[in-house]
């Protein structure tokens, strides 16, 4: 999961992101891109310095720049609290890189953070009510590319209250989070063996294409296989095919290709290990070519689960349909 934190100048975002580091949650803040090409330019950092880079930053790369850094930096594995998000832009590619990404608003009134502000005795932090007030307004607004804090604060999937003390505020944490970590939703097992089989293909040497497939009984991968030039002998990426490495058009000189495909090969390889295939399911990243449906009819495999169509596979499911073999599309959601 991706909790990003947006609100107003001490509102308690640095302090939710701190309780929640002490819960396993990974942190990244937006604003230390910033930092980096600030100390590059050997310039002071001061919140006015921030807010000119950071704007000049999206000017130059995008507006979502800062948030594109820090995605490339996540792992699916782990849970992170990325703050200050201050931009529409960054809020967008951050709901685009993690389908449980939420917009958490930390809120705090006007005078509170005011006073805070004051206590914490930060260098260049406006020291009147009147000063603070004219940065807060400067903030709020912008165009695509600068800051835009009315803007971000209106995606927030939900709003923290931090009107009061630390003591109260982090119980608060506690429930809001633990509510959206409860319904971060697992892959079902067939988008689990097909994202499986999906980088399975990514160790295939063919040229032409990228296929693999696993083979599945009572939820467990029994065999694997991809794409690519027999044991031994030099792989197709290698020059191993005269037919991929020539670049044959779709459907032509078939005779020449000595790549077996994905499903022959996991078929192989569970003959290879004495391992039985009956009544298993395989689940492959291209629908089989005929030739690959008998050896999966004759193999015992009773379902095959496919995610793209294969333009020469008409012949392959009359075969399954004939020999009571059930076929069905499942597409990779991501």
């Amino acid at each position: 999961m991706l909790i990003g934190l947006t609100g107003r100048n001490a509102a308690g975002k640095g302090e939710v992101a701190k309780y929640l580091q002490t819960r396993s949650f990974y942190y990244y803040s937006l604003s230390d891109a910033i930092r980096d090409e600030i100390r590059k330019r050997k310039l002071d950092v001061s919140r006015d310095t921030l807010i000119r880079v950071g704007n000049e930053l999206r000017q130059r790369f995008g507006p979502s720049i800062l948030a594109d850094r820090i995605v490339e930096l996540t792992q699916p594995d782990q849970n992170y609290v990325i703050d200050s998000i201050r931009n529409p832009a960054e809020v967008a590619a951050l709901r685009k890189a993690c389908k449980d990404f939420k917009l958490i608003r930390v809120d705090a009134p006007l005078q509170a953070r005011f006073e805070r502000t004051v206590a914490r005795r930060r260098e260049n932090d406006p020291v009147t009510f009147e000063a603070f007030v004219a940065l807060d307004n400067r903030e709020a607004v912008g165009d695509a590319t600068s800051q835009n804090l009315v803007e971000v604060e209106r995606l927030a999937d939900e709003i923290l209250v931090n009107d009061t003390s630390l003591e109260e505020l982090r119980p608060k944490i506690d429930i809001l989070v633990g509510r959206l970590l409860t319904n971060v939703q697992r892959p079902g097992w067939d988008q689990y063996f097909m994202d499986i089989a999906r980088v399975v293909a990514s160790r295939s040497n063919c040229m032409k294409r990228k296929v693999a497939a696993v083979i599945v009984l009572d939820k467990r991968i029994i065999s694997t296989g991809y794409n690519g030039t027999p044991r031994g002998t030099k792989n197709c990426n290698e020059g191993g095919c005269p037919r991929c490495n020539n670049m044959a058009a779709s459907g032509t000189s078939l005779d020449e290709c000595l790549c077996s495909h994905g499903e022959e090969n996991a078929i192989v390889q569970g003959s290879y290990h004495g391992v039985s295939l009956k009544d298993a399911t395989i689940y492959s990243t291209f629908a089989p070519c005929l030739m690959c449906a008998k050896m999966i009819i004759n193999s015992g495999i009773r379902e095959v689960v496919y995610n793209l169509n294969y333009p020469l596979n008409d012949s392959a499911f009359r075969l399954f349909k004939e020999a009571g073999i059930a076929t069905r599309q499942l597409k990779l959601t991501t």
